[in-house]
């Protein structure tokens, strides 16, 4: 099943669960509960949205083992865990604003998790029953900022701008995160190419690893880390982040104004 938020001319955001090609809405969040109201709308004449709308945004660094490779790091013996704002979170189609002070800007194509019911302390072996979905995520990042924070410990501005946490185009609820073809193409360029049988953590792992301290709430998210390949975006440029079973992230590089 996938699932979707929309929005219909100028009414309020909704959920809904994509068939072919039209939304059958739904009252709430879809990991609350799936009752369709009303008709359903076509995919043609509404606005797609992030498919979720996270009060917290969980990241995990250097997941990929050939990624820890290209940049001659050891393994870790943990997830490196940080957070976006969630003003950094746009939708399909919408832009990722360059910002005035950038220097150089690097895309990082990610399997998001989407958390469909709460837990503490959660089991490897449990994890996948508190999850909703999956969806594609691009954890944009300003590289000489990032560069400053981590020499001082932390990671905040360099990957909290707004804009800066595509998401889309839809929920996918119904995928095995272990084996999943990801890539980025930017103006149609393959940059990153890999699968996440690559992962240094599972999504079990990770899950367990933030829920030992941290109670996961429903529509939480997860970025899961990026392969190997990350490179500059311009303005200008067009961005896709494409996940097996997902589909196609796109968002267009923009200036701020």
């Amino acid at each position: 099943m996938q699932t979707v938020r929309f929005q219909d001319g100028d009414s309020a955001p909704q959920f809904g669960v994509l068939d072919g090609d039209h939304i059958h809405p739904l009252p709430d969040a879809p990991w609350f509960g799936m009752g369709m109201v009303g008709n359903p709308v076509p995919l043609a004449v509404v606005k797609l949205l992030a498919p979720v709308a996270p009060q917290r945004i969980f990241c995990v660094g250097l997941n990929y083992r050939a990624h820890a490779a290209e940049m001659k790091l050891d393994l870790p013996t943990r997830p490196m865990l940080f957070t976006k704002p969630s003003t950094t979170v746009v939708g399909p189609d919408s832009i990722i604003e360059y910002p005035h002070e950038a220097e150089i800007v690097h895309h990082e194509a990610e399997l998001a998790v989407i958390i469909g019911t709460a837990g503490r302390r959660i089991p490897v072996e449990s994890a996948l029953d508190h999850v909703f979905g999956y969806t594609a995520a691009n954890d944009v990042s300003e590289r000489v900022i990032q560069k400053a924070e981590m020499a001082s410990g932390a990671l905040l501005i360099c990957k909290g701008y707004d804009s800066f946490c595509p998401l889309g185009p839809v929920i996918e609820t119904e995928l095995d995160p272990s084996g999943l073809d990801i890539r980025c193409r930017v103006n149609g360029e393959i940059r990153q190419d890999s699968n996440t049988s690559d992962f240094i953590f599972t999504v079990p792992q990770i899950i367990a690893d933030i829920s030992a301290a941290i109670t996961l709430l429903p529509g939480d998210v997860i970025l899961t880390g990026t392969p190997e390949g990350v490179g500059p975006i311009s303005p200008g440029d067009s961005v896709e982040i494409e996940i097996a079973g997902i589909g196609v992230l796109q968002n267009r590089v923009v200036a701020e104004s």
